[in-house]
């Protein structure tokens, strides 16, 4: 979405238009679930964070500055209000989620690289999953969302360089993981 686009959603919102609203959950609540869904692993949990991440866009919609994109703005108040349940809610601490991270068109697949393909995206899913969370966050938020390093720091209020350190070290350890399982399964062969 273009700046000016932005800048007309944003006017339409403080001017009470509605349907102004509905057009901007249409386009921000994939990012938005995305960030959400990337810190808190519960399906039901991360759409009910969404549901509160829109209420507080539309309650503080006035405050929007336009000093950084909307969509920055929007993903920082979804990160910040997905850490904070994160925090009241304790029972995610030390458990084991699988991400959905790859996005694999399938449509002129066979059955067998479908299956591949499948396989594949689980086992790079469950790697990312052990992750630690800022590695996932930032990780979705630079591949999935396409945000570059000063859109994440304005997001997360991360230093830049911490995030290409965290990109850097996320992919590293997925890198390294996937060699020893290729490594494994070629033994095994």
């Amino acid at each position: 979405m273009s700046i000016d686009e932005d800048r007309k959603i944003v006017m339409r919102l403080i001017m009470g238009d509605a349907k102004a609203f509905s057009v901007l959950v249409d386009r921000y609540q994939n990012l938005v679930f995305h960030v959400t869904k990337k810190i808190i692993p519960e399906q039901a949990d991360a759409e009910d964070v969404c549901q509160e991440v829109f209420v507080k866009i539309h309650k503080n919609i006035g405050t929007f500055k336009y000093q950084s994109k909307l969509s920055t703005w929007i993903a920082s108040i979804a990160y910040f209000t997905a850490l904070n349940h994160l925090k009241k809610n304790k029972r995610y601490q030390n458990e084991d989620f699988t991400e959905d991270l790859l996005n694999i068109r399938t449509d002129q697949d066979d059955p067998e690289e479908l299956l591949v393909k499948k396989s594949t995206t689980a086992y790079i899913n469950k790697l990312i999953a052990q992750l630690p969370e800022n590695y996932r966050v930032v990780l979705t938020l630079y591949h999935l969302e396409e945000f570059s390093i000063e859109e994440i720091n304005e997001t997360t209020g991360m230093p830049e360089g911490t995030i290409k350190n965290y990109l850097f070290r996320a992919r590293k350890l997925l890198k390294d993981k996937v060699k020893h399982y290729l490594k494994e399964d070629y033994e095994e062969r």
